[in-house]
């Protein structure tokens, strides 16, 4: 799959190109509780990981343009598998976005979250196709003990991911800007850590354009821009 070539063409062709891309077909494929139950690796992967009561859900329905694509719930903790989303067409290239278990506070017994932790974990580490996590964070407290715990995970799986913080519609300008400086600041000692980290709300339509844009460079739909 060759990607479309972005850094001689002008910025709203490029937005044209995003548009196009997340207004296409997307579509629930399959959810897995064990890893021989994944599609075949056959093309790139996107996941989003964060606490269970980031979001996650919320801003993924919001990145694709759905209103319920991803379940959404008011219970913390209902995504206890591996969830498959499709994305594109032959024509502009095909992703997978996966949705991981949330952690941290999910309401469940503790086998069972003993069960999607290690499911978690070793899709990280095995998965070939697997070009980038994007790492949910809640905007209105910075970086957690569990975030801390997934941070680790990911730098011993040698996987490459980006921050990406929530729910920014609901704190003010500063506290956004202290947030983002001090994350920032704490994710510097990590080489694996994508150095641009995107500010949301899925409420607002707050930085989804950035964080669609670095789905498509990290899933070698668009070529990175050159500098």
């Amino acid at each position: 799959m060759s990607a479309l070539a972005i850094d001689h063409i002008k910025s709203d062709d490029r937005d044209k190109a995003i548009r196009r891309f997340f207004s296409g077909a997307c579509e629930f494929l399959l959810g897995a509780a064990d890893l021989k139950q994944l599609p075949p690796a056959d093309r790139p992967e996107i996941a989003f990981a964060g606490r269970s009561n980031v979001g996650k859900s919320t801003l993924l329905n919001a990145m694709v343009r759905r209103k319920a694509l991803a379940r959404t719930s008011t219970t913390p903790g209902r995504t206890r598998q591996l969830n498959y989303f499709t994305i594109g067409d032959e024509h502009q290239g095909l992703l997978y976005l996966v949705d991981l278990p949330g952690y941290g506070f999910a309401k469940a017994p503790r086998q069972e979250i003993e069960a999607w932790t290690e499911l978690t974990r070793n899709y990280l580490r095995g998965r070939a196709t697997l070009r980038r996590v994007m790492l949910l964070v809640d905007g209105r407290h910075g970086l957690k003990a569990s975030d801390h715990l997934m941070i680790e995970l990911l730098n011993d799986s040698a996987v490459n991911y980006q921050i990406i913080l929530t729910k920014l519609d609901k704190i003010k300008t500063q506290e956004m800007d202290h947030i983002q400086r001090t994350v920032a600041k704490e994710c510097e000692k990590f080489p694996a850590c994508h150095p641009k980290i995107i500010s949301t709300s899925a409420l607002k339509d707050m930085g989804l354009d950035d964080l669609r844009l670095e789905a498509m460079i990290a899933g070698e739909i668009l070529e990175e821009i050159s500098a």
